[in-house]
């Protein structure tokens, strides 16, 4: 099946660049959606912001049917590193701060305004 989501995304011309909501629920009874913004260089290097914190550095590459991202940001007391693909129309994420103790798996979509 993910695959199939792939090799749709690819044939459609998806793209990572632009505005995505991101959903950092812990409960899904609770919404708790951040924003992401994401601007893709040819030199394969990613800036814009993710959790209202702006990329300190990123690098995107589309390899093996996939098309993903990997970048980092903080909070200031420590660095919070992402990586993220798409899949289909949607992103696939998960986020790491050592410093705070925990790995975060998340999805995001694009903004509906």
């Amino acid at each position: 099946m993910l695959s199939l989501l792939l090799a749709l995304a690819a044939q459609t011309g998806e793209t990572l660049d632009g505005r995505w909501s991101v959903d950092l629920a812990t409960d899904p009874a609770k919404p708790y959606v951040q924003p992401m913004e994401l601007k893709l260089a040819p030199d394969g290097s990613v800036s814009g912001s993710f959790y209202q914190s702006p990329i300190l550095a990123g690098r995107w590459k589309k390899d093996r049917g996939r098309l993903c991202v990997s970048f980092r940001t903080s909070d200031g007391a420590g660095p919070y590193h992402t990586s993220a693909c798409l899949v289909g129309g949607t992103v696939a994420g998960q986020t790491w701060a050592e410093h705070r103790g925990f790995l975060f798996n998340w999805v995001a979509e694009r903004p509906k305004n």
